[in-house]
């Protein structure tokens, strides 16, 4: 099956979460845990600091979905609407059908197991849904929990990419994660 964003903007439903798109409302709780400096230690972007940082992160979200070049789904709670996070794939190479993964998570969510419920669905979805062979993860070395999250899942550490991105006026060290679907089990 192929990708297209002539398709409604799917909802992804878990156990405990609804992964939904995120509108121009949710800036104020972007806002909130995109501020925070722990959140955005390992984002690649300086902390926020006003609600036209989260408008444009918000837009991003759309232009990407827009443009078939990735998709990033908000994550709420079950009953609760506001949106605590959030989690897609991004840089999707038709061609090659591989994707970059990524997300963040308010801190007052973190270690309940959030993240990885709704990391798997984003999984799930790039490898049935857009077809894709190959999801990665661009991650730095210090950050474990990442690292965790995307070995928990079946991601395997291919190396590390020396001086590969520059964030906040430095260059960081990355290591390149992969997940391919011939691995993924449904």
């Amino acid at each position: 099956m192929s990708y297209s964003n002539k398709l409604n903007f799917p909802v992804l439903e878990t156990e405990r979460l609804i992964l939904r798109e995120v509108k121009k409302d949710d800036a104020p709780s972007i806002l909130h845990y995109l501020s925070d400096k722990e959140v955005m230690e390992y984002y690649g972007l300086a902390p926020f600091e006003t609600i036209k940082d989260a408008e444009d992160e918000i837009e991003w979200y759309r232009r990407i979905f827009d443009e078939s070049t990735g998709i990033r789904w908000g994550i709420t709670l079950k009953g609760e609407d506001k949106v605590v996070g959030s989690c897609g794939i991004h840089s999707r190479s038709g061609t090659h059908a591989r994707a970059d993964a990524g997300a963040e998570l308010a801190k007052e969510y973190w270690k309940k197991g959030i993240m990885s419920e709704a990391f798997n669905a984003v999984l799930h979805y790039g490898f049935v849904q857009m077809g894709l062979m190959r999801i990665q993860g661009l991650i730095e070395p210090d950050n474990l929990a990442s690292q965790k999250l995307v070995e928990k899942s079946g991601f395997v550490r291919e190396g590390l990419l020396r001086k590969y991105e520059c964030t906040n006026g430095k260059f960081d060290d990355l290591y390149m994660y992969s997940l391919l679907r011939d691995d993924y089990i449904v």
